[in-house]
């Protein structure tokens, strides 16, 4: 192995000099993600690994090299390269770290464009798509999974003819309730999977049909296992009447169910050997791009410390409307879940209606704008039943009690509102540039009656036409 990393030194050289120039050009970036690398939380645990095995694979199975030479400076490349700096450097102002993270390979693939050639970085795509694989993006897909999975599990609940009643990610047996969680998403088998075919397919040259297949049997393969396993977890737990160890300690159980998948695919799968990079000009690097370098390093940090020096207006907001009564978040019919950080204050309505409002101030230049929010409704004791998407308004049901809440939920973002949470996100940026620095998520609730919920829809709809939810800003509402 160490003879031939030393034969194909002089054509993987440049790619590793590549990677350290990019992680010195986005290094706030690089530094938070090497943060949670070692954290190795259940979506990333495999986020280190993944990392060293594309830098690995760099030294000793390199890019095959270009067959003519190409030019020493690429304009497009630096052109590219700022813009992914100036782009990345939006995102960073605002702390939204997920696309944040989404800038780190497009700025290696800029980099190598302006350092090497067009040519080197196509090359190189494939494994950049690898470090991809390092990112703390997976628990943005992990919703989709566990949505996939309770729709596949539940149709084949239903076709064995066990007796259950499935509402939403819960399935309730004659002697308990299973709930396909965060944690029953597959989410590790997924990345495992995703990683394997990757590296796969890296190791054999394939092109680009040779990498969806790949990547298909691998993410099917993830989806089957999941499947397969949680299935299998409803019929113990049905025939032992919730008396299984494996119903609450299954983890070893998942993992070998994989292991019986993955060990036969990986043994009918095709190998192909590079013996050594033959033929063609190994990349060339100059110091004419460096220009490009130096201006990115100053353009980032430049622009970011400015955008941090306006001031960000820090009055707390409250509801124009005095026909309001103070009461306490514990009293709220369907409890709003908030980080303890925020200020959260609870009115009851002339109607009868709950009207929440938690709000936080951007005080410090790193602290995000917009918080973290995990889910703001308490999903293991209430389930989505129906929403009404002209009045954007939903209806949740108690698992329990079988009672409904209707439910009105607005991000408030400086002068801005959204009712989704990822556009509130993006929003920062506009709020951020503007100087402002306020955010809070305004929540109205009308409990529904016994049979029917039209009653608390309308009197909802009616109190935001008449814009009792208004806020004590211009443009509220």
């Amino acid at each position: 192995m160490l003879r031939k990393t030393l034969l194909q030194l002089p054509h993987s050289k440049p790619y590793p000099v590549v990677v350290l120039i990019s992680i010195a050009l986005f290094w706030p970036t690089w530094f938070r993600l090497a943060q949670e690398w070692l954290q190795f939380e259940q979506v990333l645990a495999h986020g280190l690994p993944t990392f060293l095995i594309f830098f690995s694979l760099l030294l000793t199975h390199p890019p095959k090299p270009a067959k003519q030479k190409a030019s020493n400076i690429s304009w497009l490349g630096g052109c590219a390269l700022i813009l992914s700096v100036i782009i990345w450097g939006l995102l960073e102002l605002v702390r939204i770290d997920t696309l944040s993270y989404l800038m780190l390979p497009i700025g290696l693939l800029a980099t190598c464009w302006t350092l090497l050639s067009l040519s080197a970085t196509v090359r190189l795509f494939p494994y950049v798509l690898l470090f991809g694989l390092s990112l703390p993006v997976w628990a943005d897909i992990v919703p989709f999974l566990v949505t996939l999975a309770t729709v596949v599990v539940g149709k084949a609940v239903s076709l064995m003819g066990i007796t259950a009643l499935i509402e939403g990610a819960n399935i309730t047996l004659p002697y308990g309730r299973l709930v396909i969680a965060d944690g029953c998403s597959g989410i590790r088998y997924f990345a495992v999977s995703i990683l394997v075919a990757t590296i796969t397919a890296i190791l054999n040259d394939y092109r680009w049909k040779g990498w969806l297949v790949a990547l298909a049997i691998g993410a099917g393969l993830a989806l089957i296992v999941n499947w397969v396993r949680i299935t299998a977890l409803v019929v113990i737990a049905y025939q032992s009447n919730m008396e299984s160890d494996l119903v609450t300690n299954h983890e070893s159980f998942g993992w070998l169910v994989y292991a019986g998948f993955l060990i036969p695919v990986m043994l009918l799968a095709p190998v192909r050997r590079r013996d050594a990079v033959s033929g063609g000009m190994p990349p060339r690097m100059t110091i004419k791009p460096y220009g490009f370098v130096v201006l990115a390093l100053l353009i980032g940090p430049i622009g970011i410390t400015l955008a941090h020096s306006a001031a960000s207006d820090i009055s707390p907001w409250r509801p124009v409307t005095e026909e309001l009564r103070p009461a306490e978040s514990a009293d709220l019919p369907l409890a709003v879940n908030v980080p303890s950080f925020m200020t959260h204050q609870v009115w009851i309505t002339s109607d009868g209606n709950w009207l929440s409002l938690a709000q936080s101030t951007r005080t410090v230049e790193n602290e995000k704008l917009v918080p973290y929010l995990s889910s703001p409704i308490d999903t293991s004791n209430w389930f989505l039943a129906s929403e009404h998407l002209q009045e954007r308004i939903r209806i949740y049901q108690n698992l329990t009690s079988r009672r409904q809440v209707a439910v009105y939920q607005r991000y408030l973002v400086g002068g801005y509102r959204t009712g989704s949470y990822r556009i509130a996100k993006l929003l920062q940026i506009p709020a951020t540039l503007t100087g402002q620095g306020r955010f809070a998520l305004l929540t109205l609730q009308a409990s529904c009656d016994t049979r029917e919920c039209e009653n608390a829809i309308q009197k909802l709809s009616q109190q935001i036409e008449d814009r009792l939810v208004t806020i004590d800003v211009p443009g509220g509402g």
